[in-house]
C-alpha cells in the first residue's frame, strides 16, 4: 500500500491572510482592469502615431511628447487655460465653501434647507446645469444681462465673449460644485469642540481671533483634502468646457481635457492624445505631491 503524504493544516494567520485577499479581490481586481491596464494602454499608445480614423499605428517613440512640449505652440495656450482655470476656481471655490460652512454649521431655524438648496447643484445633471446657464449667459437675451440691465449695466455676451468666457465658465463650475465642499467643511466645524472655543472667549478672544488661532488650524487636514479634489477636479473639467464654449472663443477656454478629446475624437490623433493625457496626469500627481509637502512643512512651523 502506497503511503500518501498528509498536508500539514493552513495556520491560522495564513488562513487569515487568504480571508483578507478574498475580501479585497474584487476591488484590486478592478483597480487593475479599470485603472492600472488604461494607464499601461495609455503609456503604450502615447509612443506611437496612431490615426483613429484609419486604424493605421507605427511607433513613434517620444515624438509626441516632442510635439507638444516643444513643437505646438498651443500646447502652451492649452496649460495656460487650464492653470488659469484651477487658479481661478481653486480659492474661489474653497473660500465660498467655507464662507457657508461657518454660517450653516450652527443651529438655527431653516439650516436644513439652506444646506439643501447650495447642496442640491452637486447633484444636479451636469448636461442640464450647463445648458441652463448657457442660457442665462447670453448676450441681450439671456436673464442675467436682462437683471443687469435694471440697474443701468450693460452686460456682454458672457459665453462669446474673450475676456469674460473663462470667467464665466469658473463661476458657473464653482456655482456648481461648491456644495460638496461646504458639506465637508461643515461636518469638519462640527467635530472641532466647543470647548476650545468657550476657553477663549473666556480669555477675551474676539470671533475673529477664535477662527484664526483656534478653528482655521484645527480644519487644516480637510483643508489639504478640499484643496487637491478641487484642484484635481479643476484640471479635469471637460463637461462645462463642451457644452458653454467649446473651447472658445478664440480658444480662450480651450482647457487640457477638452483639448484632448478635439485630439483624439475629432482629429482621430490618438497617439497624440495619449501623451497629452500621461503630460496631464503626471501634472496632477505634480500638484498633489506639492500641495501634500507644502502643508506638511506648514505644520511643523
Amino acid at each position: 500500500m502506497k503511503d500518501t503524504a498528509i498536508r500539514p493544516p493552513l495556520t491560522l494567520r495564513t488562513r487569515d491572510a487568504l480571508v483578507g485577499w478574498l475580501f479585497v479581490s474584487p476591488i484590486t481586481i478592478g483597480f487593475l482592469i479599470f485603472f492600472v491596464g488604461p494607464l499601461v494602454a495609455v503609456l503604450g499608445y502615447s509612443l506611437t502615431e496612431w490615426n483613429l480614423l484609419t486604424q493605421q499605428s507605427t511607433f513613434a517613440g517620444m515624438d509626441n511628447y516632442a510635439d507638444a512640449l516643444g513643437r505646438n505652440p498651443e500646447f502652451w495656450t492649452v496649460l495656460r487655460n487650464s492653470l488659469v482655470f484651477a487658479a481661478g476656481l481653486v480659492p474661489l471655490n474653497m473660500a465660498l465653501a467655507l464662507t457657508l460652512a461657518v454660517a450653516l454649521s450652527r443651529p438655527f431655524k431653516g439650516v436644513v434647507i439652506f444646506r439643501t438648496i447650495f447642496f442640491a447643484p452637486v447633484v444636479t445633471a451636469a448636461v442640464a446645469w450647463a445648458i441652463v446657464w448657457t442660457f442665462l449667459l447670453q448676450g441681450e437675451s439671456g436673464a442675467v444681462n436682462q437683471m443687469l440691465a435694471l440697474i443701468g449695466i450693460d452686460g456682454p455676451n458672457w459665453l462669446r465673449h474673450p475676456d469674460w468666457a473663462m470667467f464665466a465658465v469658473i463661476v458657473t463650475r464653482v456655482f456648481k460644485t461648491v456644495g460638496l465642499n461646504m458639506i465637508l467643511y461643515i461636518a469638519a466645524l462640527q467635530s472641532i469642540p466647543r470647548d476650545y472655543e468657550e476657553a477663549a472667549r473666556l480669555e477675551g478672544a474676539s470671533g475673529w481671533q477664535v477662527f484664526r488661532l483656534i478653528t482655521w488650524p484645527l480644519l487644516a487636514p480637510t483643508t489639504l483634502v478640499i484643496m487637491v479634489i478641487t484642484v484635481v477636479g479643476s484640471l479635469k473639467v471637460f463637461d462645462h468646457i463642451y457644452l458653454m464654449t467649446e473651447g472658445g472663443p478664440e480658444n480662450g477656454t480651450l482647457v487640457l481635457a477638452f483639448y484632448i478629446y478635439e485630439q483624439a475624437f475629432e482629429f482621430f490623433n490618438v497617439g497624440y492624445a495619449a501623451a497629452l493625457a500621461v503630460i496631464l496626469f503626471l501634472l496632477i500627481v505634480l500638484l498633489t505631491i506639492t500641495q501634500v509637502i507644502l502643508k506638511q512643512r506648514g505644520g511643523e512651523r
